[in-house]
């Protein structure tokens, strides 16, 4: 997909600060620091749009983009990160539930994994629950660059017999890869929505 525009909308640190647009929404759901921020910059091909951190639990709230004027990106907070308080992790997970459970405009979730790790426990509790509540997503195994060929293909197969019957994208932000795959899915999501 071409993209000819790229635009940060807003933060939504609650329900009434959702969009109210129809246009189709792709919300990226992982663990903290998993690379939310820099796979959505490695999408759009634009440095910083999203912004990135070293440091884990950075975005908390819901980051909209809107690309192409066609629909909107979707940034949620990421989860598992143990530095926060236990109220204000509390919060993340009930506004992110909200959201996943409620937004009648969520085309698809992209769901990323380390592909460097085995899925955790909350990654497979956000798999079963996106299966049980019938939301469409793609697993992106990020960092797939800092992996051997040989590690890699491990990973995945690893992370296809977690998610058992989901597409898995190897995806890394460096070098590009999975990039053209990942926008296949989304505009399959988007133009069927």
């Amino acid at each position: 997909m071409k993209v000819t525009s790229a635009e940060f909308i807003k933060s939504a640190f609650d329900r009434s600060h959702w969009l109210s647009d129809p246009r189709p929404e792709i919300a990226f759901l992982g663990r903290s620091n998993v690379g939310k921020s820099s796979l959505i910059n490695s999408l759009l091909a634009r440095r910083g749009l999203a912004r990135t951190s070293s440091s884990p639990g950075r975005t908390q709230s819901i980051n909209f983009f809107l690309i192409n004027d066609a629909f909107y990106f979707a940034d949620l907070p990421g989860y598992g990160y143990a530095k926060v308080s236990k109220a204000m992790r509390a919060d993340w997970g009930k506004m992110a539930e909200d959201y996943l459970t409620q937004r009648e405009t969520l085309a698809l979730c992209v769901h990323l994994v380390d592909s460097r790790h085995e899925p955790t426990a909350l990654d497979k509790q956000l798999n079963e629950w996106l299966v049980v509540n019938e939301r469409p997503f793609v697993v992106a195994a990020t960092k797939a660059d800092k992996l051997s060929a040989n590690e890699l293909s491990k990973s995945l197969k690893t992370i296809r017999k977690t998610f058992e019957g989901a597409e898995i994208i190897a995806f890394s932000a460096e070098t590009g890869r999975g990039r053209d795959d990942l926008w296949a899915t989304i505009g399959r999501a988007t133009a069927d929505f």
